[in-house]
């Protein structure tokens, strides 16, 4: 209808009539409807076109099939019990690019170039992988037997290449869930650090400056990933030994600030937890005590043998039937306390004064530490690392954040602790 509408305003604006191969439409009023009707006639043509192609597809995928040509890594044949077939060696491409990506140690770049590199194909035109298409495959479900049609999920019925728990690492990675661990020889890399202005990850960047006696200096930064920065946006740019002792010097704010405070503070929390275990031991005898006083009434309950003594109006059905209940909604309670009461374990005081121990030396271990190990430590003891262009700011875990606050009262009197 567009173009018929297009062809009638060129007639009008070029005074020339319009020839057709099979219909001539004069001037009148019966050739201007005669027109029309043919075009609504081809408008409808056109609709249910696509219409009928489109429920055709829609069916297709509905039984398990995809439409068109077969995505990467797989095979379109000339079988009717299985159309799309995984390509011999396609396939283990795939499998390489997913097992690459997951481990969380390459970017889109950095994996076009390790596939390059092992002898893999995108296609005889383009041999590398590009940005594009590593996003695509890596994004694309029908690999783990997953057809996507019209925003709905359907189960394939073709054979699955990648299992589901690697195609979840590499979604993990792909949303930032799960940050790139980066370059070995960049030991703050992997994402573990945001920019304080916009949010953006930090990324670990690797200078080197040559000398005129050809000496050679090699500089690690830790930069803000944002590579269009707003007016507002400073320059968020660490040396990585500054970024290294503003870690430690964050890590030392847990310590005591003598070893005096240290020493008493270690001694009023192992008291604390043996006074606290002590009590859990005893409701827990006392709890396990009276379960079983609970169990023995209610085998004894049918005997008519409540406690040693039952009265005549014990043996009638209903209050039997009450009685039971009552054991056994009493039983349950006491189930639910010892389950929230837990384990008592004896062990558990000398592991919390290890903790603490290690709290006080924190700093001093993470910088004796290897890059794996500083992972784990800055991991372990703080929920975000926030990098500004001058401060360090970070949140971090119970009980480290407790520990960093300090041993002080609000309300102390002068300098007394």
């Amino acid at each position: 209808m567009r173009d018929a509408v297009r062809l009638q305003k060129l007639e009008d604006a070029c005074g020339v009539q319009l020839a057709f191969a099979e219909n001539q439409f004069g001037l009148t009023a019966a050739g201007a409807l005669s027109f029309n009707v043919m075009a609504a006639v081809a408008q409808y043509y056109s609709d249910n076109l696509q219409s009928e192609v489109l429920k055709g597809m829609n069916e297709r995928v509905r039984q398990g099939w995809p439409t068109g040509l077969a995505t990467c890594g797989y095979v379109n044949v000339d079988d009717p019990n299985e159309p799309v077939q995984p390509h011999p060696e396609k396939s283990r491409t795939l499998i390489r690019i997913f097992g690459l990506y997951a481990s969380g140690s390459h970017a889109f770049q950095s994996l076009g170039a390790q596939l390059e590199r092992e002898g893999h194909v995108y296609r005889s035109s383009q041999p590398r992988f590009h940005r594009t298409a590593l996003s695509h495959i890596l994004g694309n479900r029908f690999c783990i037997g997953q057809l996507v049609r019209n925003g709905q999920v359907y189960e394939g019925k073709h054979r699955r290449v990648i299992v589901r728990r690697s195609f979840d690492a590499c979604q993990d990675v792909l949303s930032g869930r799960n940050p790139r661990t980066g370059a070995p020889q960049h030991p703050l890399a992997g994402g573990q650090f945001r920019c304080g202005y916009g949010g953006q990850s930090t990324t670990a960047e690797r200078i080197r400056r040559k000398f005129e006696n050809r000496d050679v200096h090699k500089h690690v930064y830790e930069c803000c990933s944002n590579n269009r920065p707003g007016p507002d946006h400073p320059r968020v740019r660490w040396k990585s030994g500054d970024l290294e002792r503003a870690i430690a010097n964050d890590l030392q704010s847990m310590r005591a600030a003598t070893p005096e405070i240290a020493g008493w503070f270690r001694t009023e929390l192992k008291a604390a937890v043996s006074d606290l275990t002590a009590v859990r031991r005893r409701q827990s005898k006392s709890l396990a005590k009276r379960k079983a006083e609970l169990e023995a009434m209610q085998d004894r309950l049918p005997d008519a043998y409540l406690a040693g003594a039952v009265n005549q109006e014990m043996y009638e059905p209903k209050m039997y039937v009450a009685t039971s209940n009552k054991l056994k909604v009493e039983q349950a309670k006491v189930d639910e306390a010892l389950m929230q009461l837990g384990d008592v374990d004896p062990a558990s005081a000398e592991s919390l004064l290890a903790l603490f121990d290690w709290t006080q030396d924190a700093a001093e271990i993470w910088l004796g530490s290897n890059i794996r190990t500083k992972g784990e430590i800055i991991e372990s003891v703080c929920l975000n690392h926030t990098l500004t262009d001058v401060t360090l700011d970070t949140t971090k875990r119970k009980p480290f954040d407790v520990l960093a606050e300090g041993l002080t009262l609000q309300n102390s009197r002068g300098d007394r602790i």
